[in-house]
């Protein structure tokens, strides 16, 4: 070929729009044949902190698919919870295990319009998960998924609930923004077990728990109150408010109250 040619502004641009081509072309094809597994892998890391917030498997062990799919085949029945009126919903409706209630947040056609609150939440989806944990075939725990405006970005995590639909069993915030050493402490094990034991709700089944300024007392004497963060005012004000926002009516308080109450068909308490 003639090397005058070859060192054309029209070869340069036509060898550089076909390789941008065929580099578009494969990326587009690795997107599509890697979205099952991308998938599967964040169902897999969801699960996972699932069993962290009911006690089942400790912060950062290393717990593989396998494991995960026994648990969930002998101790977890996931379904899927109507918000507006705290009823589940069908088992073969909607498959729990792959609905994805942050995709559907963001979904016009999924989801609301939040109402006014302060937990910066600016829409809810229609339906959510709740996890219900098993022993001996009765319901032991229900963790529910949390989330809400931080310091930096959104907090996501769950909570784990006793039996009563109140008594903090575990929690667990598994993604966050919030500035390390301060209100990143939200993550650290240690800070969450100072949950356990505490009350979500008040002798009024009214929304309660907080996390104050300066140290609580313990759960038996102070069960609506969680030691604040040292020098992360906004991160615990941030916690308190998601947190009361998602046991609320608005959130899972409908369901609760129905399971509380024994109206919630298809579970054994």
């Amino acid at each position: 070929m003639d090397k005058s040619r070859l060192n054309s502004t029209r070869y340069t641009v036509l060898f550089a729009t076909v390789v941008c081509v065929v580099c578009a072309a494969l990326v587009s094809v690795a997107a599509v044949t890697l979205q099952p597994r991308q998938k599967a892998n964040a169902r897999l890391y969801m699960e996972k902190n699932v069993l962290v917030a009911a006690g089942l498997v400790e912060p950062g062990a290393s717990v593989g698919r396998q494991q995960v799919e026994r648990f969930f085949e002998r101790d977890i029945r996931a379904r899927v919870v109507d918000f507006a009126t705290g009823e589940l919903l069908p088992a073969d409706r909607i498959d729990a295990r792959n609905y994805d209630q942050r995709a559907a947040r963001n979904d016009p056609g999924a989801s609301r319009v939040a109402p006014p609150n302060n937990a910066g939440i600016g829409r809810i989806p229609n339906y959510g998960v709740v996890y219900f944990v098993l022993k001996e075939g009765r319901v032991e725990q229900l963790v529910i998924a949390v989330e809400g405006l931080g310091m930096w970005g959104t907090i996501y995590g769950f909570v784990s609930l006793a039996a009563d639909a109140n008594t903090v069993r575990g929690l667990t915030y598994y993604d966050h923004k919030e500035t390390p050493g301060l209100g990143g402490e939200i993550g650290n094990p240690a800070w969450q077990r100072l949950w356990h034991g505490r009350k979500g709700y008040d002798q009024n089944w009214r929304a309660g728990i907080t996390v104050i300024k300066g140290q609580a007392g313990p759960p038996q004497t102070d069960p609506l109150r969680v030691d604040g963060l040292s020098g992360a005012t906004v991160t615990s004000n941030a916690i308190t408010r998601l947190m009361q926002f998602w046991l609320s009516d608005e959130g899972y308080g409908k369901f609760l109250r129905r399971f509380r109450e024994g109206a919630i068909e298809g579970v054994t308490r």
